[in-house]
């Protein structure tokens, strides 16, 4: 017969799994990829280091999964920002406003996000949550193309572009640490400008 884990069992184990992904994040905010190793994350989550091999298979396994964690709370942050507008202009604003503010508040994290080299299929998480970006601008997009706001445009490859810009721009400050105080306002700015409208510097022009 084959073993069968017990509830008592299988929520030990899941909540020994959080509090290695809750390691996992700490760490990565702190040190990045090349010293978030599996080792360091056992030490920091309180247990023995074969333990953490339960769970995942090495490093590359858990630094998708920790990858996915950090992401899934970035896009959940921009898509409850976004909700909070009413119009196109303010939605795409909000979606950039928050993800750069968020991002320069945990520079470290950010800059393993989008561009400290790492396992390959860290790479391949990265697509994701870059297409989740764009998704998610593309549909304020279009419905502004839709509502006669914006101008005509393809969504997706205007989206894409925001997001590939935005990404860019941020890299150097975080890498650095010294960021501009305007550099947010110009991010948006030069969002409005991508779009076609260049009257529009931000969500209260664009509900005003």
């Amino acid at each position: 017969m084959a073993y069968r884990r017990t509830p008592a069992v299988q929520a030990r184990l899941d909540a020994q799994r959080e509090a290695v992904l809750r390691a996992a994040v700490a760490l990565l905010g702190e040190r990045g990829y090349a010293r978030c190793s599996m080792a360091a994350v056992a030490h920091r989550a309180g247990i023995a280091t074969g333990s953490i091999y339960q769970h995942f298979a090495n490093k590359a396994e858990l630094s998708a999964e920790l990858f996915r964690t950090v992401v899934g709370r970035e896009v959940a942050a921009v898509t409850e920002a976004a909700a909070r507008e009413t119009t196109p202009h303010g939605k795409i604003t909000a979606v950039i406003e928050t993800f750069s503010a968020r991002a320069l508040k945990a520079p470290r994290l950010a800059y393993a996000l989008l561009a400290e080299p790492a396992e390959a299929i860290v790479e391949t998480e990265r697509l994701v949550f870059r297409r989740a970006f764009r998704d998610l601008l593309a549909e304020q997009i279009a419905d502004g193309v839709a509502t006669g706001q914006l101008p005509d445009q393809p969504p997706e490859l205007t989206a894409a572009a925001l997001v590939g810009a935005v990404g860019e721009a941020l890299v150097g400050p975080l890498d650095t640490g010294s960021p501009s105080d305007d550099l947010i306002p110009a991010l948006v700015s030069f969002a409005m400008r991508a779009l076609g409208d260049p009257t529009q510097g931000g969500r209260d022009a664009a509900d005003a």
